[in-house]
């Protein structure tokens, strides 16, 4: 058995777009920044292991494969406890840059049934990674020796 999941948001954050673009494709540095992310593994130029972990007690495993990454475009395909893609659009705002994130993604087994009853629950929970995404990123965003006040 094998439920769908489409997720998308649009954010802001204060840094152009070569700086993000830096930033998203330096997947190993994840950890250091984004919460949620537990651990980064490289398995190769185009591939890493990625274990994600929310507000719910259950981490998932995941293999990522680069499959573009234009100054404009970046999609993974995952493997592992999701199977899917996930793309971020940088848009150029003058200085600052949009992010749009597309997810489409199936998951199988044990929370694919949960999926059935819990669905709400498990696009709450992505709801609280993506705020630690985004949160992050734009704390690794902050140039050096900058402070917010």
């Amino acid at each position: 058995m094998r439920r769908g999941f489409a997720f998308s948001g649009t954010w802001t954050v204060a840094a152009p777009p070569a700086r993000v673009h830096e930033v998203l494709v330096d997947l190993e540095r994840y950890p250091e920044w984004w919460p949620q992310v537990v651990a980064v593994a490289s398995l190769g130029p185009d591939d890493a292991r990625v274990l994600c972990r929310s507000s719910l007690p259950y981490t998932l495993d995941l293999r990522l494969h680069a499959v573009l990454r234009t100054p404009e475009l970046l999609e993974v395909s995952l493997r592992g406890d999701l199977e899917g893609t996930v793309a971020w659009r940088l848009t150029d705002l003058g200085g600052q840059t949009r992010l749009d994130l597309e997810q489409h993604v199936t998951v199988g087994g044990w929370l694919a049934v949960a999926s059935l009853v819990a669905a709400p629950v498990l696009r709450w929970n992505h709801a609280r990674m993506m705020t630690g995404c985004v949160t992050g990123l734009r704390g690794a965003l902050v140039p050096t020796g900058s402070s917010d006040g």
